[in-house]
């Protein structure tokens, strides 16, 4: 009654256990206590059914365990068993026909029961017991009892391995979850972030959540060099022979300590990430962590050299644009300013050569003329590089000045229509340049009579708009044209957007900037 009632018991608490080792390890427990075996031992079946892939034993102490070698294979009267499946009582097993016998150092066993475990109607493994207390046999009732444990420990098994494998394949998808997590933060850098630095961080950062390493580190080569240029976590940096190696062979590295793989962009490598782990966390990265990481660099190694092209041509656009303001100054200066004082010498050595002081006079009133005109000149070319009014009274009164100066001076009728306040003054200096641009464009191309600028300031975001009524242009033929090309580069470097449209009608310049900068957006 006693064991009746302990199966009883054990069932539901046998069923309830979802972690594999503990259900086996329970299920020996307990087939000792119920029988008064003194030895239990669980022989699992290998993939053909046709002998034991491992071999759980209770009552073997480690010493034991080592003195006997390997473990048995299920063969001889374990092989019964596995080739019958049928509950199987020896009285004395060392005089059955088909006993091996024991190998040296093993303890000494007469009294055997054997019964399988079931699975889904197919042999998983089998339970042996050996030595019952008092060195009396196994009885009917200990059969009954342990076939009935058997069912209850398949039942237990299933379970336990249904839920280890949900648990894997949830880990696997979690491990998806953040791959692709990781892998669209990337690519929404390619589209929206274009410093170098950023995105390397974000790389880094990212790759140690991914595969849950202590500390992630990306290395680029620059000038000729490999460097680490980004890490995230804290621990000792790789060896740098161990960097050169992947950078060089272009094949990842794992070890107990840690992941290397390649940063390649198309047909070259433009770097390393490089993986530690925690000596007393995780075990050593697996071949999973080594295909996600692999997958993750290459879009890593796609974000970073869309970012380094992107910086290099904002360099080379920020030379050609100082490159061609120098020109433009040079044919001032030299169309302008040069040839009215070369006009200034020779009317003032006309001057000083003349006898007749009424005449000498009116040479110097000319003189002094010509001077105050190329003065206003100069102040005009001073207030295009820098605006006096932009810093002393602020963009609306700088707009003001800049549309008067250039309506009286081109004949242009135009209409402004200003709602502003004091702003950040990388914000006012490009909505100032673009405005100025604009007339510029307008004033040397366009043919147009009427022009209305607008720009009005919301709580976010600034709205610029410069309309003419001018011959228009095509502007898909725009390849050469610096000065559009210099406007778009200005607002993309505060986050703004840019919009031209043109035709027969005129041409309209939209833009929209932030009131506080955000830094440059790829692709305006």
């Amino acid at each position: 009654m006693h064991r009746l009632e302990r199966l009883l018991d054990l069932g539901p608490t046998l069923v309830a256990e979802l972690d594999l080792d503990a259900v086996l390890d329970h299920l020996l427990e307990t087939a000792c206590e119920i029988t008064g075996a003194r030895y239990a031992a669980l022989g699992i079946l290998d993939e053909r059914r046709r002998g034991l892939s491992a071999f759980l034993t209770r009552g073997v102490d480690d010493a034991t365990r080592a003195r006997i070698g390997d473990p048995p294979r299920g063969r001889g009267v374990l092989g019964l068993i596995v080739d019958d499946l049928r509950p199987l009582r020896l009285d004395d097993v060392t005089k059955h026909p088909q006993s091996y016998g024991f190998p040296p150092g093993h303890p000494p066993m007469k009294t055997f029961l054997g019964v399988p475990v079931i699975l889904r109607g197919q042999a998983w493994g089998n339970l042996y017991l050996t030595e019952k207390e008092g060195g009396e046999p196994f009885d009917e009732g200990d059969e009954r009892a342990v076939v009935t444990l058997a069912a209850w420990a398949s039942i237990a098994i299933e379970n336990a391995r249904l839920y280890e494998a949900a648990e894997r394949r949830s880990a696997e998808l979690e491990r998806a979850v953040r791959g692709l997590e990781a892998t669209s933060a990337i690519a929404r850098a390619v589209g929206a972030e274009t410093s170098s630095d950023s995105i390397l961080q974000l790389i880094v950062d990212r790759g140690r959540s991914l595969i849950g390493a202590r500390r992630v580190v990306a290395a680029l080569a620059r000038g000729g060099e490999l460097s680490v240029v980004a890490g995230a976590g804290e621990a000792d940096d790789p060896p740098p022979g161990l960097l050169d190696e992947v950078f060089r062979t272009g094949e990842p590295h794992r070890d107990d300590d840690g992941l290397v793989v390649p940063m390649r962009y198309r047909t070259r490598t433009v770097g390393v990430l490089a993986a530690l782990r925690d000596p007393g966390g995780r075990d050593a990265f697996t071949d999973e962590d080594e295909e996600l990481l692999v997958s993750f660099a290459a879009s890593a190694a796609t974000a970073v050299a869309t970012a380094q092209t992107v910086e290099r041509d904002r360099l080379r656009y920020a030379l050609q644009a100082a490159e061609e303001e120098r020109r433009r100054w040079a044919r001032e200066l030299h169309d302008e300013t040069l040839q009215a004082l070369g006009a200034l010498r020779l009317s003032l050595a006309a001057a000083a050569r003349e006898p007749d002081p009424d005449r000498l006079r009116e040479l110097v009133r000319e003189a002094v003329g010509q001077i105050q005109g190329e003065v206003a000149n100069l102040r005009a070319i001073i207030t295009d590089l820098r605006p006096a009014a932009l810093d002393q009274l602020g963009l609306e009164p700088a707009l003001e000045a800049l549309v008067s100066r250039v309506a009286s001076v081109e004949g242009l009728d135009i209409e402004t229509d200003l709602e502003l306040r004091p702003l950040d003054g990388e914000v006012e200096t490009t909505i100032y340049r673009l405005v100025q641009e604009s007339l510029t464009n307008i004033a040397r191309h366009a043919a147009a009579n009427h022009v209305s600028v607008s720009v009005h300031a919301g709580d976010e975001r600034v709205e610029i708009e410069v309309r003419d009524d001018g011959r228009g242009f095509d502007p898909e033929a725009d390849v050469g044209g610096f000065g559009l090309r210099g406007m778009r580069e200005r607002v993309a470097l505060v986050g703004g957007t840019l919009e031209l449209t043109s035709g027969m009608g005129g041409t309209t310049v939209r833009a929209s900037v932030p009131v506080v900068p955000e830094g440059p957006a790829l692709g305006l």
